[in-house]
């Protein structure tokens, strides 16, 4: 098992752990692990996540707290959330970075969608000549 470099659990009000979803992060990996007598474990590869993002509510930044959203291109956990954890700018921008320096060290390059339409088809076509009006 590879070395886990953070881990923590969702939390409640006020901060407190009392809940059976536990969240760590190894050197590739993210784990995600739900329940207490039905125990679900989930993992997707950093290279996979392709956006992330922080929110911090109102209540959530009284008690300390924030939730990571990830979009990730993985089949079986496609967008996920980090809920109500303790330092979540330090994790989000730690998270960032790993997953930056996974895709680079796995030379994974993400395409970006040019729709400007909304008609849900990329709008980029390399055999257009765009200078010719």
């Amino acid at each position: 098992m590879a070395e886990i470099i953070w881990k923590d659990r969702k939390r409640i009000f006020f901060g407190l752990p009392w809940t059976f979803t536990k969240y760590s992060i190894s050197e590739d990996r993210l784990f995600i692990s739900t329940g207490f007598f039905s125990v679900k474990e989930d993992e997707v590869r950093l290279y996979r996540i392709m956006d992330v993002s922080l929110e911090r509510k109102l209540w959530q930044r009284m008690c300390g707290l924030g939730t990571i959203k990830c979009c990730s291109a993985d089949k079986t956990m496609g967008d996920f959330e980090i809920k109500n954890i303790k330092k979540s700018r330090e994790v989000k921008e730690m998270l960032s970075n790993m997953v930056e320096d996974e895709r680079t060290k796995k030379k994974v390059s993400s395409r970006e969608f040019m729709d400007h339409e909304s008609d849900e088809f990329d709008d980029y076509n390399e055999y257009d000549d765009h200078d010719t009006y």
